[in-house]
C-alpha cells in the first residue's frame, strides 16, 4: 500500500507527518501496530505487509496543530493484481476564541448562542446546535476550525433587539479572538 498525504490548507504534503499502520485481526477489536514511518519531502508513504487473517487495516497520520486522520481500509477492498493506492489529506488547525460578557446583568437575562458555520463532527470541535446562557455572564470558549475557513455563529439576547451574526476566516495555527458585551 502506498500513496500521498497533503496538506489541504496550503496546497503541498504534509512533510514529516508520523504515519502508523495497524491491523485488526478477523473476530477482534484489537489494534496492532505493524509499521510506521514519515510523510516523505513529496508526500509519499510505502507500506508492505504479508496477506493474513486480518479484517481490516487502520491508518493514522499526525502531526502537530494538524487534525489527525484516521481511516479504515477493510481487507476485501485490497488488491492483490493492482497497487494499492491511497491518498488522503488533512487540515491546519486554528481557534476560535469567543468572550461573551454582560455588562448590566440581570438574573433574567438570556444569551442565545447558536454555531452557524464551522468544523464538525471532531473531538475538539464545539457543539452544535442552541446554547442558551443566564444571568451575569462572563464567559469565555473556544472552538477549533479547519485553518483559513469560515467560522460563523449567531448570537442574540431574548426581550432585546440585540443579536447578530459574526463570522470570521480562522487564521492557521492562530486563534482569532472575538470579544461581545452586551
Amino acid at each position: 500500500m502506498k500513496g500521498k498525504i497533503s496538506d489541504q490548507t496550503f496546497g503541498g504534503y504534509l512533510v514529516g507527518a508520523t504515519i502508523r499502520l495497524y491491523q485488526v485481526p478477523v473476530g477482534s477489536t484489537f489494534e496492532e501496530l505493524i509499521s510506521s514511518g514519515t510523510v516523505a519531502s513529496d508526500g509519499s508513504y510505502s507500506f508492505t505487509f504479508e496477506r493474513a487473517k486480518i479484517e481490516k487495516y487502520i491508518l493514522r497520520i499526525s502531526k502537530s496543530n494538524y487534525f489527525e486522520l484516521e481511516e479504515t481500509i477493510f481487507f476485501s477492498s485490497l488488491s492483490l493484481e493492482n497497487e494499492n493506492i491511497r491518498n488522503y489529506g488533512t487540515t491546519a488547525k486554528s481557534w476560535i476564541k469567543i468572550r461573551f460578557q454582560n455588562q448590566n446583568p440581570l438574573s433574567s437575562d438570556e444569551l442565545i448562542y447558536s454555531k452557524q458555520q464551522g468544523k464538525s463532527d471532531c473531538e475538539e470541535c464545539c457543539s452544535e446546535g442552541q446554547q442558551s446562557f443566564y444571568g451575569a455572564i462572563d464567559t469565555t470558549f473556544y472552538c477549533i476550525n479547519d485553518a483559513n475557513e469560515l467560522y460563523s455563529f449567531f448570537y442574540g439576547v431574548s426581550g432585546t433587539t440585540v443579536s447578530q451574526i459574526v463570522e470570521n476566516v480562522t487564521v492557521p495555527f492562530d486563534t482569532v479572538e472575538v470579544y461581545i458585551p452586551y
